[in-house]
C-alpha cells in the first residue's frame, strides 16, 4: 500500500499542483465530513472525494479500490459491533435498527477517503514542508522524513530476502513456505537496521547538520482552483444542512 500511495502522489494528474489547493480540498472535505450530519452530509462528502479522487485527479479505479479497501474494512467491523445486541438469548439488532453503526461507517469512511485522496496526490516530502511553513518544528519534520524513507529501506531488504528464498524454491508448499516467513521476519530487522545505520554513515560523511534540505520547485498557487473548491464545499454544507 505505501509503495502504491507513494507512485500515484509522484505521478498523479495532480503532482504538479501547489499543496496547499490539495490541502484546501481534502481537509475541508475532512472538516464537513466530520460537521456534518452523518446523512446526508457525509454520503455527500464521501461522494465528493471519490469524484476528486477518480474524475479530478485520474486516480485509477482499481487502485482507489484497493486503497480503500483495508481501512474501510476496519470501520465496517467497527460499525458491525453497534448493529447488533447482546440479549440473554442470543444476539439480535440494535433497538436504534442500525442507524448508529450507519451513521459511525458513512462518517468513518468519507474521513477515510478525505485522508487518501490528500495522500495520494501529494508526495510526503511536500507534506512535509507544508508542515514546516505552518510552524512544524524542524527536529520533527526531519525525523518524520527519515521513517518515511526507512519504511522503504525495510520493502527493499523484505523483497531482497523474498527473492532469494523464491530462487531456492523456499515458498514451495504450505511447511517451507510457513518456515520462510519466519525466517524472513527473524533476518529483516538487523539488516534494516544495517541499512539505516549505513544511511547514517553517509549522512555524517556528507556533513549533515540534522537538516536535509530539498530542491523545492515554485508552484503558485490557483486562485481559481482554491475558489472552485470553497464554493464547492460551502454549496455541500448547505445542500446538507437543507436536506437533514
Amino acid at each position: 500500500m505505501t509503495l502504491t500511495i507513494d507512485r500515484l502522489a509522484q505521478t498523479g494528474r495532480w503532482r504538479r499542483r501547489a499543496p496547499m489547493e490539495k490541502a484546501v480540498l481534502a481537509l475541508g472535505l475532512l472538516a464537513l465530513a466530520l460537521a456534518l450530519p452523518p446523512w446526508p452530509g457525509s454520503a455527500m462528502v464521501l461522494l465528493a472525494a471519490w469524484t476528486a479522487a477518480l474524475a479530478g485527479a485520474g486516480i485509477p479505479v482499481g487502485e482507489w479500490l484497493r486503497l480503500n479497501a483495508v481501512p474501510m474494512g476496519f470501520a465496517l467491523t467497527g460499525a458491525a459491533a453497534l448493529a447488533v445486541e447482546l440479549h440473554p438469548d442470543g444476539l439480535a439488532l440494535a433497538a436504534d435498527s442500525g442507524a448508529r453503526a450507519l451513521a459511525v461507517t458513512l462518517r468513518a469512511t468519507a474521513s477515510l477517503s478525505c485522508l487518501l485522496l490528500l495522500a495520494v496526490t501529494t508526495p510526503t516530502p511536500d507534506l512535509l514542508r507544508g508542515l514546516r511553513r505552518l510552524g512544524l518544528p524542524a527536529e520533527i519534520a526531519e525525523l518524520a522524513l527519515l521513517s518515511w524513507r526507512f519504511v522503504f529501506l525495510l520493502l527493499d531488504c523484505a523483497a531482497a530476502i523474498r527473492i532469494a528464498q523464491d530462487s531456492r524454491l523456499g515458498w514451495h508448499g504450505w511447511r517451507r513456505s510457513l518456515r520462510s516467513a519466519g525466517l524472513l521476519i527473524a533476518q529483516l530487522l538487523p539488516r534494516a537496521m544495517e541499512r539505516a545505520r549505513r544511511l547514517e554513515i553517509g549522512l555524517a560523511a556528507r556533513g549533515h547538520d540534522g537538516s536535509l534540505p530539498m530542491l523545492s520547485p515554485a508552484r503558485p498557487v490557483s486562485s481559481v482552483f482554491l475558489a472552485t473548491v470553497l464554493a464547492g464545499q460551502a454549496a455541500l454544507a448547505g445542500a446538507s444542512l437543507w436536506l437533514s
